[in-house]
């Protein structure tokens, strides 16, 4: 495929825009029998040729009437090189200003002039519109553009024209390697194909095959074919003018304004955040209070205006704004719209999309959100999405900015920079806290533990979710600080000491053992200073048996209890006799017996216990 590029074409009604690109072309881009039969281009229309390099133009021919200027605005929309055409025997006119403020909002990155219908002026004419040409674009996107004099009719000047759109492309940036987002500017049906819409490609390529989604409306399609200036294509690259026919959608679900993209790739919204401009030489300010229009590609919508730190904005300014939309955009960061005030029926405002999914409160100093985003660059934009929440799926940070890069992360989370250090002290402070006042214990209960490490992650994110609260355990346990069970979470330094060897352990086990038939109660063995840690880790360490809530006994007396029932066979044993061959209290027997009714060693039959056949091995001794 050779290099192509899209121009759009702008300027005043009937200087000759369509006349031009039919002699540049030999194509007319007139498509609807009104606008031949007017003389008046009303809708947006295309024709490409070959430069003198070997290179193919594409152009978007637009209306230059004041009654069209959205369907101007969703031709110009998408595309970032113009040519601008100025009648020489007219000179500058309301809608030449008119258009070159939308260009100049929309920040062009190249344009030529075309100073039309020289064969109507002599020379001095000429002279005289080509120096108001060049002061009326000073200071805009277009300063210093060169200006070309030609005339569609005689044909004298195409070939300074053709070279000076040569140059133009040549000089053009490269596309940014973006998301692939086809604007939709026309959707139309082909009898045996089906749905076919067609627009400028921007971001990255299309194939051939590729699953597709349309947005905003989130339904899916495949791309049956492709065609870029008639000729069937494999791909299509950006940025090119594209016809894709679709498979698994109608016309009825398509308009123009809508976006063919990667699936998930790309975030809906009826809110967002930028900076606004107003045009140069707008006689009266821009205010809250007004009624507008937005528009962004190839699309347009109602729209609600909040201007931050104040109420009105005039010429000459800048302000941070929220723009909330009737319909939903598919925008993204740094993407430039208009803005048009529907009462006066003016271009009043442009600028830059800054956050496509801003915090529903914007809070009290949206400014500084919004300053460090205006100075970023594209790369900078995933940390600071992270930074400003805290934490963000990586999956929700390339849908909204493009990339997860370069940003500290925990499982699927991207994390905000200094968090996890932060977080890990905490929790690092939490557990030495607990070790230290429970040096028996292997850790802190899990669910205790998670709650800590929460409470942690909340001044970063806010009540965290609880999948962030599982990635950052498993992270913690990745860098070697944490290790965790089921059941419990410690710091990995954390060694109990041997249960055997610990004092209090000692003690417990020789209280138990004074009496193994008749042990002290737990309560009795706190009141001698020996703390349920102790009993609870000798009982985890198998030193002791916990058989209730209350009670603890050495594992030789319980063996030896297991065997009196085993020896009683089919016979079964009452709870007395029981009592008696183990030589104990009913205080001491019947909890034992229930115990092991609970473990399965037993099975009770009225007064009787009888020892469960299907058994083999002796009883657990967990607690």
């Amino acid at each position: 495929m050779n290099e192509l590029r899209v121009v759009a074409t702008a300027g005043h009604v009937d200087h000759g825009k369509s006349s031009l690109i039919v002699r540049l072309t030999g194509m007319d881009p007139d498509r609807w029998e009104e606008e031949k039969r007017r003389g008046l281009t009303i809708d947006l229309g295309y024709a490409w040729c070959e430069l003198p390099s070997g290179r193919e133009a594409g152009f978007v021919d637009v209306p230059g009437h004041e009654r069209f200027i959205a369907n101007m605005l969703a031709g110009v929309g998408p595309v970032r090189l113009i040519l601008f055409v100025v009648a020489a025997n007219e000179g500058w006119r309301r809608q030449s200003e008119e258009h070159l403020a939308i260009l100049d909002v929309l920040g062009m990155a190249g344009g030529v002039v075309a100073l039309t219908k020289r064969d109507l002026v002599d020379e001095e004419a000429l002279d005289l519109a080509e120096e108001e040409i060049r002061e009326r674009i000073e200071g805009t996107s277009l300063s210093g553009a060169p200006i070309v004099r030609v005339s569609a009719e005689t044909g004298e000047g195409l070939d300074d024209l053709r070279a000076a759109l040569d140059d133009l492309l040549g000089d053009a940036p490269p596309p940014a390697h973006e998301r692939a987002r086809l604007f939709i500017d026309r959707v139309f049906t082909i009898a045996g194909a089906g749905t076919v819409v067609t627009g400028t490609l921007g971001g990255d390529r299309l194939a051939v095959g590729d699953q597709v989604e349309l947005y905003p409306r989130g339904k899916t399609a495949r791309i049956r074919s492709l065609q870029t200036h008639r000729r069937n294509e494999d791909h299509a690259d950006p940025v090119t003018r594209v016809a894709a026919n679709l498979v698994g959608t109608g016309r009825q679900d398509l308009a123009r304004g809508d976006v063919v993209g990667a699936p998930g790739s790309w975030w809906p919204t009826t809110v967002f955040d930028g900076v606004l401009r107003p045009v140069r030489g707008l006689p009266h300010p821009i205010t809250s209070r007004g009624a507008f229009k937005i528009y962004a590609g190839a699309s347009e919508t109602d729209a609600r205006l909040r201007i931050f730190g104040g109420t009105r904005l005039e010429a000459g300014q800048e302000a941070f704004v929220r723009i909330t939309t009737t319909r939903p955009l598919v925008v993204d960061v740094f993407d430039r719209f208009v803005l048009r005030e529907s009462g006066r029926q003016e271009t009043v405002g442009g600028g830059s999309v800054l956050d496509p999914a801003p915090p529903r409160r914007a809070g009290p100093a949206p400014q500084d959100r919004l300053a460090r985003r205006a100075a970023a660059a594209r790369g900078d934009l995933p940390a600071i999405l992270a930074d400003e929440r805290g934490a963000v799926r990586a999956s929700e940070a390339i849908t909204l900015t493009g990339s997860a890069a370069g940003v500290p992360q925990a499982g699927d989370w991207l994390l905000r920079d200094g968090l996890l250090e932060s977080v890990s002290t905490a929790v690092t402070a939490h557990l030495d806290a607990f070790h230290q006042e429970h040096p028996l214990e292997e850790g802190e209960p899990f669910a205790s533990a998670r709650r800590a490490l929460a409470a942690s992650l909340r001044p970063f994110t806010g009540p965290p979710d609880a999948s962030l609260v599982e990635a950052v355990l498993d992270r913690l346990a990745e860098d070697g600080l944490i290790t965790r069970t089921s059941t419990s979470i410690a710091l990995s330094s954390h060694r109990p000491p041997d249960r055997e060897s610990d004092p209090v352990v000692q003690r417990l086990v020789s209280a138990i053992a004074s009496d193994p038939a008749q042990p002290p109660s737990i309560k009795d063995l706190e009141s001698q200073g020996i703390g349920r840690d102790a009993i609870d880790a000798a009982a985890r360490a198998g030193l002791v048996v916990r058989v209730a809530p209350d009670l603890v006994f050495i594992p030789a007396l319980i063996e030896r209890a297991e065997a009196i029932v085993t020896a009683a066979g089919s016979a079964g044993i009452t709870v007395s006799a029981f009592r008696e061959a183990l030589g104990t209290s009913r205080k001491y027997a019947l909890p034992i017996l229930e115990w092991f009714d609970q473990r399965g060693v037993t099975r009770r039959e009225g007064d009787q216990r009888f020892p469960r056949s299907d058994r083999s091995g002796p009883a657990p001794s967990g607690p």
